[in-house]
């Protein structure tokens, strides 16, 4: 049985269990209350970040390197295109793309804008993060005028990786999506195993009530 430690980020590896139907636990992890109270996770992730999975005697962290070793391990499947698919490049560019470029930054903003002084909550490193992400994005943009999904016609993790970061800036306020990626999340997220991944991440699901969003 895979444990997954941890929402957040973690949102995406449960997604993609679902998508691929394999077994798996959700063990929380309270950040706000601090992990240094729970000494069961560090031992799992002296690091204190999330997500984290124990796969027998596998234990991993990182959302997307967690992604990767899920699918080449319980695969093959749709959701990872094999290496010669024409498919392929953009799947992996966009799978790396919507942590490395997209979520890491708007992470940086949110924390800014709701956690930091007042004085600066707009300061030049939240500035920059919100560029990095913006600038980034467009790769996404110009892509989904060509394609329904960022790998091409089919739905695959890359979908996963990127439809995360877009609702994260988009629920916090840290950034508005256009009319094109508004369409494509709406996509994406009307798959069943979207649905269930909610229905299993409860902290998930309550924050997204508390600020009214989807």
């Amino acid at each position: 049985m895979i444990t997954v430690y941890g929402e957040g980020r973690g949102f995406r590896v449960v997604w993609l269990l679902e998508e691929m139907g394999l077994p798996y636990k959700l063990r929380p992890v309270d950040l706000m209350a601090g992990v240094k109270n729970d000494p069961e996770f560090l031992s799992i992730n002296p690091g204190g970040f999330i997500p984290a999975i124990v796969d027998a005697d596998v234990t991993m962290v990182e959302s997307i390197a967690i992604m990767q070793y899920l699918m080449a391990r319980y695969g093959p499947t749709p959701l990872a295109p094999a290496p010669h698919d024409p498919a392929f490049p953009g799947y992996l560019q966009f799978l790396h793309l919507g942590e490395a470029g997209l979520a890491a930054s708007i992470y940086f903003v949110l924390g800014a804008r709701h956690f930091a002084p007042e004085a600066e909550r707009s300061n030049w490193s939240a500035r920059q993060a919100l560029d990095v992400y913006e600038t980034r994005l467009r790769l996404v943009t110009r892509q989904l005028a060509c394609t329904p999904y960022l790998a091409g016609g089919a739905f695959t993790a890359a979908d996963i990786s990127v439809t995360y970061a877009l609702e994260l800036a988009q629920r916090s306020g840290s950034a508005t999506l256009g009319e094109v990626e508004q369409a494509y999340v709406d996509r994406t997220t009307a798959r069943e195993g979207y649905k269930r991944a909610m229905d299993a991440c409860h902290d998930t699901r309550a924050w997204v009530a508390k600020i009214g969003g989807r």
